[in-house]
């Protein structure tokens, strides 16, 4: 699934470890192979793309909404457009107790 034209998002991208742990180590030596090791790699560790932030639409310059109205956006997105892996939605939440937990 593709995003439309000119929409910007902030994130990252990442490879899971079979624990679901991030595996920075894991992704570098992916971006180290070249030519038959990299289909390899990209099957053994497949990278996502973990979402944290809308930075624009087509047509509007988000950066400037407040975050809660930049989030519902972001989820809008991600809804819509039916988005799942490769594509992952960050986790956020603004309740005090999940945070300190």
């Amino acid at each position: 699934m593709q995003l439309p034209d000119a929409t910007a998002l902030d994130g990252e991208l990442v490879v899971w470890d079979a624990a679901g742990r991030l595996a920075f180590e894991r992704l570098q030596n992916r971006l180290a192979r070249r030519s038959a090791g990299t289909a390899r790699a990209a099957e053994e560790w497949p990278t996502h793309f973990v979402a944290f932030n809308l930075l624009r639409l087509p047509g509007t310059d988000t950066a400037s909404w407040p975050y809660r109205r930049r989030r519902a956006a972001l989820e809008s997105v991600f809804a819509t457009r039916r988005l799942f892996a490769p594509w992952a939605l960050c986790p956020s939440t603004t309740e005090a107790d999940v945070v300190r937990e």
